[in-house]
């Protein structure tokens, strides 16, 4: 098994994206594995040194290594071209030259996957030479991926079967923006093979994402890994949790001169692994069980968190 976690250094880490990592450390230690880290740092406006820093001391403070060195996507962009490049071989990319205003606005987009704004209408599917040469003169384009009609299924290792259209869902989506970036859908896909990931666990807001990556998979002839997407951390306030500074950011905890068993021992018991009292990464190793995860959020509330640190 080689298993990953991949965090975006844009804010400090908050307990939500620590117990994705802890649980993805947890899937490959017990299966005897290799647990490895890549940092997804395309959106270099908001990823800063700083919050990188802050990464490695929280998985290091909790005791969460890594077995390799770190994967950097933005020192990768001539491999997400090259996967581009093989795409637009094959007649499965085309440049788009819509904005997002258009896009909303075209009569044939109804309400698309919340990640993706509205159904793109396939406006520049077929857009000729000529009309390429002409609109490239004025705007830069982004090249969407022409998505395969019918439904596109899967088995979740901890949600069971899936299935999704994501042609009439989503519509041609995007493999690389306007700015010139690759998009999350294409790097991903290109990083896992390139890893030999074999096991992505990750937040479940990326469970409607997975289908527009098997297509990817399937069309640059790369296996697939398997997939577990666990419930999100939510506020008190139902809205999943945010990088933020706070009681919920591991930086603060970690300042306060907590051990790190107390820390674990609430992920644990937001996990199905244990009743919140301390535990150690050992024995959680241990105990880790793909059965007990929950199948719906869980509510991270302020006094909880306050009581099981020790905070007040």
């Amino acid at each position: 098994m080689r298993g990953r976690f991949a965090p975006s250094p844009t804010g400090r880490m908050h307990l939500g994206n620590i117990r994705s990592a802890l649980l993805g450390w947890l899937q490959a230690r017990a299966a005897g594995g290799t647990f490895l880290l890549r940092i997804e740092d395309l959106d270099r406006a908001r990823c800063k040194p700083r919050f990188l820093e802050d990464l490695y001391e929280d998985l290091r403070w909790l005791g969460l290594d890594w077995d390799e060195a770190p994967l950097f996507q933005s020192e990768r962009d001539a491999v997400y071209r090259e996967a581009q490049a093989e795409l637009e071989r094959e007649g499965l990319v085309y440049p788009c030259f819509c904005t997002r205003a258009e896009i909303s606005r075209a009569a044939s987009a109804p309400h698309g996957l919340g990640d993706d704004g509205p159904r793109y209408p396939g406006t520049c599917a077929h857009l000729t030479a000529e009309q390429i040469s002409e609109r490239s003169r004025t705007r830069a384009p982004a090249y969407r991926f022409r998505a395969r009609p019918g439904a596109v299924r899967f088995t979740d290792d901890l949600m069971g079967p899936y299935a999704q259209d994501v042609q009439a869902l989503v519509g041609d989506f995007v493999v690389r923006r306007n700015d010139g970036v690759a998009s999350y859908q294409l790097a991903v896909v290109v990083d896992d093979a390139a890893s030999r990931i074999t096991h992505v666990l990750r937040g479940d807001d990326l469970l409607p994402s997975t289908p527009r990556q098997l297509q990817l998979y399937e069309a640059l002839r790369l296996p697939a890994p398997d997939f577990l997407h666990v419930p999100l951390v939510m506020g008190e306030d139902g809205k999943r949790l945010a990088k933020r500074d706070g009681a919920f950011a591991l930086a603060e905890l970690r300042a306060r001169g907590r051990p790190p068993e107390h820390v674990l021992g609430l992920l644990a018991a937001w996990s199905g692994l244990g009743d919140g009292s301390p535990v150690s990464l050992p024995s959680l190793v241990a105990r880790f069980d793909v059965s007990v995860l929950p199948h719906a959020p869980v509510v991270a509330r302020e006094s909880q968190l306050l009581d099981a640190l020790g905070l007040r």
